[in-house]
């Protein structure tokens, strides 16, 4: 095999292992809903019959496949099923998994306590850091660590 051939056999490798790389990371991908109304399909496509209609606008889903302009998702209650991609929204949000999680003014455990979350609740997220979130949620704005979350890659 002369030089030429053996460059083209890396270059095609290398485009080859970053294709699946953007396509793994693209399935296991959190997204959150776009409005207050999501139909949840069986199938992709608007002829497939509604499973689920949300009713929660930023609730935290992740995508699992992909088929033109549909998306496989899963949500924190393991529902799963295909949106349209003009339902999706890249903000970024998650769901408790706990109750009496509490919400801190600074990412330490040693800060002021400000509020205790009930399983479920929802929380946009501004930015996180190490092992803690900043996150709003109703009228309160703190830190949570990201371990109680799920939504939060």
């Amino acid at each position: 095999m002369n030089v030429k051939n053996k460059i083209n056999k890396l270059i095609a490798l290398f485009l080859f292992t970053v294709l699946i790389n953007d396509l793994i990371a693209a399935e296991k991908q959190f997204l959150t809903l776009r409005n207050n109304k999501v139909n949840l399909r069986q199938g992709p496509s608007f002829q497939y019959p509604i499973k689920i209609l949300y009713k929660k606008k930023y609730l935290p889903i992740i995508i699992e496949d992909s088929s033109e302009n549909f998306r496989k998702i899963r949500d924190h209650q393991n529902n799963s099923g295909w949106i349209h991609v003009s339902q999706l929204s890249k903000k970024k949000a998650a769901i408790t998994l706990e109750d009496n999680v509490i919400v801190f003014k600074k990412p330490t455990v040693y800060s002021k306590p400000l509020v205790k979350l009930e399983k479920g609740r929802l929380c946009l997220i501004y930015k996180c850091k190490d092992e803690w979130c900043k996150i709003k949620t109703g009228n309160y704005k703190g830190w949570i660590k990201n371990e109680n979350l799920w939504g939060r890659l």
